[in-house]
């Protein structure tokens, strides 16, 4: 019997995508050292409108564990609504454990702090400034993480505040993914929870942390990778640098902040030269830290040489963390493309080996591409004399960018 002419290119094509996420699975479980967990659930959740929404329903739904962690909590109705619904829930009974970063979410109200303790929030300050060295003080708590009853997490680049309300419409709505986790990888969201609370609270587990299993309920293969601050090389620097050296066919980046070392504009562009598309999605003319966009706009000419594409979001601050790779794996996380996030902050990531879920991921960007600008390489040359300065200036403080 002949082949079927159109199952057969399609059941190669299965095939092949099988054989990238296992390399790409062994690849990062060997040299990060890290298991992969099967049969979890993501839905990737687009800005505000989406996001606060499902993180509320899953907090006004616990019965037993509530563990979150921000560092952004600012101000905004917004930040009221999560205040309202933990502290309902503490009263409720359910253990309620709050982490804020000591200089992320120094703009929290303090009646919404009164608000929470009052009703029986644990809420935990990682590394307040004013009781720290100088060397401490720059070792920030970057991580987004909600943990409800043990068995759904939500992370990605969300923050606590008005700014990221609405769906990336006007300069005052940012445009954000999260994604919503079920199954095995839930634990290690909620580790990298445990890791940073261990630091701030002597109690780490109580009676109400039933450590349950947790059954497969999806199809997507997930390693959670964490990032810390110490001397020499990172897991995140590693998972960064396996998925661009895995690339074969494209390679997409959307990130809030671009401001990497030599290193990696190194492998950016060498990536590029050896004939992988390589995408890069940034803000434009909405940004929140406009001395990091310099620190990366000093790249350009070099990266768009090797031919790395790259393109700026135009109607708000773009400030999704997100790596797809040849339409069958992701990143997804608080990481963001520069030193900071690599050498400095405590971060988390998924990589995530699952065709649906990146397709999904895809479509966001090039929907985000549609609202945005190419950055043409013969005019960028020719960019005024005050941009190069500028540029030029934050030189000595690109690597705490």
């Amino acid at each position: 019997m002949l082949d079927d002419p159109i199952s057969a290119p399609s059941a190669s094509a299965g095939a092949d995508a099988a054989a990238r996420k296992q390399r790409l699975r062994r690849r990062l479980e060997r040299l990060i050292g890290v298991a992969a967990t099967e049969g979890n659930d993501l839905v990737a959740l687009r800005n505000g409108d989406e996001i606060f929404p499902a993180m509320l329903g899953a907090i006004r739904s616990a019965r037993h564990t509530i563990d979150m962690m921000t560092f952004v909590y600012w101000r905004g109705q917004i930040a009221r609504d999560f205040a309202g619904a933990l502290a309902e829930r503490a009263r409720a009974g359910v253990r309620v454990r709050l982490l804020l970063d000591g200089f992320g979410a120094k703009e929290i109200e303090g009646r919404l702090l009164d608000l929470m303790a009052d009703a029986g929030v644990q809420v935990a300050w990682f590394r307040k400034p004013v009781w720290l060295s100088p060397f401490k003080q720059n070792h920030r708590c970057h991580r987004k993480a909600l943990v409800v009853d043990e068995h759904t997490a939500f992370t990605g680049g969300v923050g606590i505040a008005e700014e990221w309300c609405g769906d990336a419409r006007t300069p005052s709505e940012w445009r954000d993914t999260h994604v919503q986790v079920r199954g095995p990888a839930v634990d290690g969201i909620a580790a990298a929870f445990a890791q940073n609370w261990a630091e701030c609270h002597d109690e780490l587990f109580d009676h109400r942390d039933r450590f349950a299993e947790h059954p497969q309920v999806g199809s997507s293969v997930v390693q959670v990778v964490r990032g810390s601050a110490s001397i020499g090389w990172q897991d995140m620097q590693t998972l960064i640098r396996v998925m661009l050296a895995s690339a074969e066919e494209r390679f997409r980046l959307a990130t809030a902040y671009f401001a990497p070392d030599a290193y990696f504009i190194d492998l950016l562009c060498d990536t590029a030269r050896r004939g992988v598309r390589v995408e890069i999605l940034l803000p434009g003319p909405h940004t929140d830290q406009r001395a990091c966009q310099l620190a990366g706009q000093h790249h350009y000419t070099r990266l768009l040489q090797a031919g790395v594409h790259i393109r700026q979001f135009q109607p708000t601050m773009m400030h999704a963390k997100i790596i797809t790779v040849d339409s069958v794996a992701a990143l997804i996380g608080s990481t963001n493309f520069n030193r900071r996030s690599m050498d400095h902050d405590e971060e988390v990531m998924l990589a995530v080996l699952d065709e649906e879920f990146t397709a999904v991921l895809d479509r966001d960007y090039d929907a985000d591409l549609g609202n945005s600008v190419d950055i043409d390489l013969a005019r960028w040359k020719r960019r005024a004399w005050l941009q190069r300065a500028k540029e030029a200036a934050v030189t000595p403080i690109r690597r705490f960018l």
